[in-house]
C-alpha cells in the first residue's frame, strides 16, 4: 500500500510539472506568420524564465517575450542593449489571443541583430 501510494504521489507530481512546462513553453498560441514591428523600448526585464520588453510602436505598446537571459547574454545581446528609451526592432510571431503580444525570433538594436530562438 505504502508504495502504491508513493508511486500515485510522483505520477500527480510529474503531471502537473508536465503541465506547468507546456503551459509556459507552448508556442501554438502564436501565429505562423512572421512580423516585423519598430519602437522605442518602455520596460525591460532580462530575468528567468525569460526576458521580455514593451516596446512602443506608432500605434500601440507591444509586450514582447524574448529569449532566456543566459541565451540572450550568449549571442551578445546584453541588458544593457535593452534599456528604456532605446530604439529596438523586433521580428516575431503575434499571439492568437492577446492582440498586444509578440514572440520573437530575432531583434535588433543599435544596429546589431541577434537571433533569440
Amino acid at each position: 500500500m505504502y508504495r502504491l501510494r508513493t508511486v500515485m504521489i510522483a505520477a500527480a507530481g510529474a503531471v502537473a510539472l508536465a503541465g506547468t512546462a507546456l503551459a509556459h513553453h507552448g508556442w501554438s498560441g502564436y501565429e505562423s506568420e512572421i512580423q516585423k514591428l519598430s519602437g522605442v523600448i518602455e520596460q525591460s526585464s532580462y530575468a528567468n524564465p525569460h526576458g521580455s520588453i514593451q516596446l512602443k510602436t506608432a500605434d500601440k505598446t507591444w509586450e514582447v517575450v524574448l529569449a532566456p537571459p543566459s541565451r540572450m547574454n550568449n549571442r551578445g545581446l546584453t541588458e544593457e542593449m535593452l534599456k528604456v528609451g532605446t530604439t529596438a526592432t523586433v521580428e516575431g510571431y503575434k499571439s492568437t489571443s492577446d492582440e498586444e503580444e509578440m514572440r520573437a525570433e530575432r531583434i535588433t538594436v543599435a544596429g546589431k541583430t541577434v537571433e533569440l530562438r
